[in-house]
């Protein structure tokens, strides 16, 4: 499957409940039709990873999902030996009375290929290749990453240069925990993804779960909208305004008061000196504004 257009992808990302903004959706497009990777950068829970998840589905193409930690390297990201089959192979040789040679315990049989080194092999539709939150590793990680989104190939020693027949489709994302290095940037196109408006957190809240009351969606929708602007550790993104409406379905409320919002703020938000901040007075004033908004 390919798009046509901004729109029509617009459309089919919509088809699988993603609401990607006019500059979202042209970046998407455009990675698409260049074959550049995309670099998404944003607060965490604003949707970055979707991106990728929704463009898979919508293209019936396979997601690989590369996610980033402190130490990660090579090993768990491209490919390693399959050190004990290797050894087995070595002892039916020597069963035999033969010696092993290092080209044949070093051959394609005996590699086990990590997300990077499969997104780069043939297949029938190219994958999408999530590199998700490389922030989260180790800067020098970035170094090896260079080659796989300038070249779509991987270069190991004992075999040569394994490059793509078709380039994969490349999604990085980023929560900025720490810059990423500039020779990264220049490989990828960019978009930044920021907090969505209220109109579009409704609407994304509205087609995520479209059994939510009405008067409830657009309440919560109010609430973590003025929630973000309070002077909070972390603040919550779309993916704990669907958490928080959905614990809220779970309880049967019909609408918000300041007793269930107490009760409900661990879903809302993840640590305790935000919570603390949040008292029963801010939400009172929180949901008191909301009762003028919708009665003015």
């Amino acid at each position: 499957m390919s798009f046509t257009s901004i729109d029509d992808l617009q459309t089919a990302l919509r088809d699988q409940l993603y609401l990607a903004d006019r500059g979202l959706a042209t970046a998407v497009y455009l990675s698409l039709q260049l074959q550049r990777p995309l670099f998404l950068e944003g607060a965490a829970g604003v949707g970055k990873t979707e991106v990728a998840k929704a463009l898979a589905r919508a293209l019936d193409a396979s997601l690989i999902r590369l996610q980033c930690y402190e130490g990660l390297d090579i090993n768990q990201a491209a490919y390693e030996w399959n050190y004990s089959r290797q050894l087995l192979h070595i002892r039916l040789l020597e069963a035999r009375g033969e010696k092993a040679r290092e080209a044949d315990l070093f051959g394609p049989d005996f590699l086990l290929a990590r997300p990077l080194l499969r997104a780069i092999q043939p297949a029938d539709q190219p994958p999408v290749l999530l590199i998700d939150e490389i922030d989260r590793a180790y800067a020098e990680f970035e170094a090896f990453l260079l080659e796989i989104l300038s070249d779509f190939q991987i270069t190991i020693p004992e075999i040569g240069v394994i490059r793509a027949e078709r380039p994969p489709i490349v999604i990085l994302t980023s929560n900025r925990t720490r810059e990423v290095h500039d020779a990264l940037k220049r490989r990828c196109l960019y978009a930044w993804i920021d907090y969505p408006s209220f109109e579009r957190e409704l609407a994304i809240l509205n087609a995520k779960l479209p059994h939510v009351p009405a008067q409830l969606a657009r309440q919560v929708t109010a609430f973590v909208q003025k929630l973000r602007q309070a002077d909070l550790y972390k603040l919550p993104g779309v993916a704990e305004t669907l958490d928080w409406t959905a614990a809220l379905v779970a309880l049967n409320q019909q609408a918000l008061t300041p007793e269930i919002v107490a009760d409900t703020l661990g879903v809302l938000l993840k640590y305790q000196d935000d919570i603390t901040q949040v008292d029963g007075r801010l939400i009172a004033e929180m949901l008191g504004q909301q009762d003028e908004g919708v009665n003015g």
